[in-house]
């Protein structure tokens, strides 16, 4: 694979392989042995501490100006921070940085009074209302469980107390999910009010009666039910204009039963062939005629109130059966309401069964032991997405190192052939997420990582090994489910070398194989 360059992959900030892992040389034997891993330890700066009292200078590092953290001692009588020096002398020459005098790595030794001494120092707790005061040395088993420290809400994105976090999320906060009492539907708790707007089951009040009744039931109410509510005369076809209360219009119909046969008798007669001839004073003969046509008149009124009480009588049928139709639409409703309540509680029980295989799957990524394989489904399609010019990040399931241990994923991408820089490559990278054990382990996260694109015919795989960096933020305790640093490389492999042996049945397999320091496990003491 040649030489390449391992950096964090959202800084711009590289460094060359050789300073960091030996994984680089395809003839150099992978870092195994804990004393081996034990040296990487130590090229972190010093410790960044509030020291009561205030630390005293003979402690102090002259590189990072910091506490001296694994202090160790040069022949000219200075102390440093082993990383500081180790990283001064490799950058910057075999010089002492203070008196400029010779000096090379195999020169240095570790100062295990001052060590001792540096972490028996007395230090406060840096998160604000917290007073505690303890030893250098138990500082982050403190900080990983103290009540003070704050975290971010992933819901509404308020700062607080790592102690009110849970009750925040659960009680108060403003963007959480709830469930209306009625209708059983969720909703942002924020936005209470707009749902109440259209709840079909929320409670209100007739305009009219005032009487109380779910939302879905006031319209039927009003048209058919409600006594107060206004209505028009059965009669206002004929002329009649009058409005009153429902339970008014009873005895509307008993004192103006007159008036209203004589405006259908008019109606009636208005609607003849001949229509409605103009009203002439008879005379002799004419008024005999006249008296005649009158008493035409009163006959066809009278078959008119005969024609009046049967249509009175149909109209009674129809709004029994209009009544009837009412209530049989008021009873599907409630079906149908119960349906949509009942459909709410079976897509609750889905989302816990969902939930309950995502903590199996959980439990299943634990039990990894830190060798994790995955199977990118649809390669190829990939590929063609990148010839055209298309972004290809890809991100694999979450897995542990072990249990307890550090949750990682890996990041695949395919760089553009039109990048300006490293065009046509496959980028592999590592993030830590946000895991169950986060809080028993030690950070920044120390090991290496043997990264492996698997040759599924021949076994020539493409591995390459590298590791850990603590001064990298990629490698510290993740503040969102995934950190949005990673760490690998940017040119694993030359897309031209994935023929057809790394890609079966349209699935390209990576591997990766994590060893933890195992002194990852943070201290158990209690302070």
């Amino acid at each position: 694979m040649g030489e390449r360059r391992c950096k964090d992959s959202k800084e711009d900030a590289s460094f060359d392989l050789t300073a960091c892992a030996t994984a680089t040389d395809k003839n150099s034997i992978p870092v195994n042995t804990l004393s081996e891993l034990s040296d990487l330890v130590c090229r972190q700066q010093g410790y960044d501490a509030d020291f009561d009292p205030p630390l005293e200078n003979k402690y102090e590092c002259p590189i990072c100006l910091m506490a001296l953290r694994i202090a160790v001692q040069t022949p000219c009588g200075h102390r440093f921070c082993r990383g500081c020096i180790e990283r001064s002398v490799r950058e910057a020459g075999s010089r002492c940085p203070v008196d400029n005098e010779i000096l090379t790595l195999d020169q240095l030794f570790v100062d295990n009074f001052a060590n001792r001494e540096i972490l028996s120092l007395v230090v406060n707790c840096c998160n604000n209302g917290c007073h505690q005061k303890m030893e250098l040395r138990y500082l982050d088993a403190h900080l990983a469980q103290c009540q003070f420290s704050t975290e971010q809400c992933p819901l509404c994105q308020a700062v607080l107390q790592k102690s009110q976090l849970e009750e925040h999320t659960s009680q108060h906060c403003p963007r959480r999910l709830v469930s209306c009492p009625a209708c059983m539907e969720k909703y942002i708790s924020e936005e209470r009010q707009v749902h109440d707007q259209w709840c079909p089951l929320s409670r209100v009040v007739c305009k009219y009666c005032h009487a109380e009744l779910i939302r879905d039931h006031l319209t039927s109410h009003c048209d058919t039910d409600c006594p107060e509510a206004v209505v028009t005369c059965t009669f206002s076809s004929f002329g009649c204009e009058e409005k009153m209360s429902r339970s008014a219009l009873a005895q509307h119909m008993q004192e103006f039963t007159l008036l209203h046969l004589n405006a259908l008798a008019a109606f009636l007669m208005g609607q003849s062939q001949y229509g409605d001839p103009p009203r002439v004073e008879p005379t002799g003969e004419a008024a005999w005629e006249t008296s005649a046509v009158t008493s035409r008149e009163m006959d066809t009124a009278v078959r008119v109130t005969m024609d009046h009480t049967k249509l009175q009588q149909m109209q009674e049928m129809v709004q029994q059966l209009e009544g009837r139709l009412v209530r049989q639409n008021h009873q599907l409703r409630e079906l149908t309401i119960r349906s949509h309540a009942q459909a709410a509680q079976l897509q609750d029980l889905r989302s816990q069964t969902a939930a309950l295989e995502g903590a199996v799957g959980e439990m299943r990524t634990q039990q990894c032991s830190g060798v994790f394989t995955w199977c990118v489904q649809g390669f190829t399609e990939h590929l063609k997405s990148h010839r055209a010019n298309q972004s290809v990040i890809l991100y694999s399931p979450g897995f542990y190192t072990g249990r307890p241990g550090y949750k990682l994923c890996l990041r695949l991408q395919l760089q553009p052939p039109t990048v300006p820089h490293n065009p046509n490559f496959l980028s592999l990278f590592v993030h830590t997420m946000r895991g169950a054990f986060d809080k028993q382990l030690a950070w920044p996260l120390q090991g290496s990582f043997k990264l492996t694109i698997l040759d599924q015919r021949e076994g020539q795989h493409i591995t390459e090994v590298m590791e850990t960096k603590p001064d990298l933020l990629a490698f510290q305790c993740p503040t969102a489910d995934r950190n949005l640093k990673g760490f690998g490389y940017v040119t694993f492999v030359h897309l031209s070398k994935l023929c057809e042996r790394y890609v079966e049945d349209n699935v390209l397999r990576v591997q990766c194989e994590a060893k933890i320091k195992v002194s990852a496990l943070r201290e158990t003491k209690v302070l």
